[in-house]
């Protein structure tokens, strides 16, 4: 008798824990869901020379400080610009750009956001200088039938206009000196700002080997390529396809620069005699389209021959000689 009752409480609690459990599930099934990464604009269109703020937050973090990557694509399938922004503590991040500039034509432009395997994008539009909107030409109306001219009424005699009254002259405004400047009629000290460098565009592999978008060898870089390759149309024509690749990989690689110290060397060490062959670039003058042309094959062929065909000499000739030796 005692076995049958314990046997029929285990069976109530059974009853009440499944009940429950189906209950608190449709509770939770109602609660809207919650991405875990979102990516927006603080507008919804922009017009050249606007400020474009593009933000969002991380649901969940990871365990190591990681990037999130943001690219601009244009309505023809350009990489117009491209930044790396490391979020908060809260999951929360923030950047701004410039409306303009490689953003020349008007559309819907995407913004793609990444942190890690997670992917998410979002679109806001863009009108570029100077493109209007075709407005329809209006039908035309019939003439209407001309009234008969009214008589012309005799004109009113012309009142005296008043004399104006002087305008007060106003006081003159107190001269600041040297490092300060006039706010609401008083004399503040300017305060100073840290120089923040150009987001976007950049080149990321660089900038995480060297550590920061101000060392002398990614500004050696940014001028190179916007002085010298970018002032000529086979220069532009160049990059446009040599970003497309390059972006396609190179925010994994600086993230693993990031992560790992010893790889982040080895890549220095890597690029470092290429940006030296770079300062051939500079004997080419601005806009001349030939020298710009020529100059660069003659740094392409200089990198094959140092990259490729010097490491694979060395390799047949240290082949060679261990096999005459056996």
């Amino acid at each position: 008798m005692k076995m049958k009752s314990m046997g029929y409480f285990a069976f109530v609690l059974l009853s009440i824990s499944i009940l429950s459990y189906g209950l608190s599930g449709a509770v939770y099934a109602q609660e809207a869901p919650v991405l875990p990464l979102s990516v927006t604009s603080d507008l919804p269109s922009y017009a050249s020379g606007d400020s474009i703020t593009i933000s969002g937050s991380i649901k969940t973090l990871a365990e190591y400080s990681q990037s999130v990557t943001i690219v601009v694509v244009s309505p023809d399938g350009n990489i117009v610009t491209i930044a790396q922004v490391i979020p908060s503590s809260d999951g929360s991040y923030t950047t701004t750009l410039k409306a303009g500039g490689t953003m020349n034509i008007s559309g819907d432009y995407e913004i793609r956001a990444q942190y890690g395997a997670q992917k998410i994008t979002s679109t806001f539009v863009f009108t570029a200088e100077g493109s209007t909107t075709p407005e329809p030409e209006p039908t035309p109306e019939p003439e209407p039938t001309p009234e008969p001219e009214p008589t012309p009424e005799p004109e009113p005699t012309p009142e005296p206009e008043p004399t104006p009254e002087p305008e007060p002259t106003p006081e003159p405004e107190p001269t600041c000196g040297a490092g300060t400047e006039l706010v609401n009629g008083m004399c503040q000290v300017i305060k100073t700002t840290e120089p923040t460098p150009k987001s976007g565009g950049g080149c990321l592999i660089a900038t995480a080997a060297y550590g920061t978008e101000l060392a002398p060898q990614v500004q050696f870089l940014r001028e190179i390529r916007d002085n010298t390759v970018m002032s000529t149309e086979s220069g532009t024509s160049f990059m446009t396809g040599f970003n497309q690749l390059y972006y396609s990989f190179s925010p994994t690689i600086a993230d693993m620069e990031r992560e790992n110290p010893m790889f982040q060397e080895a890549v220095r060490a890597f690029i470092t005699p290429m940006v030296s062959t770079l300062s051939i670039m500079t004997l080419a003058d601005s806009g001349s389209e030939t020298e710009v042309l020529g100059l660069g094959i003659s740094v392409i062929m200089l990198n094959l021959g140092m990259y490729i065909a010097a490491p694979a000499l060395i390799g047949v000739k240290s082949y060679k000689h261990f096999k005459s030796r056996k």
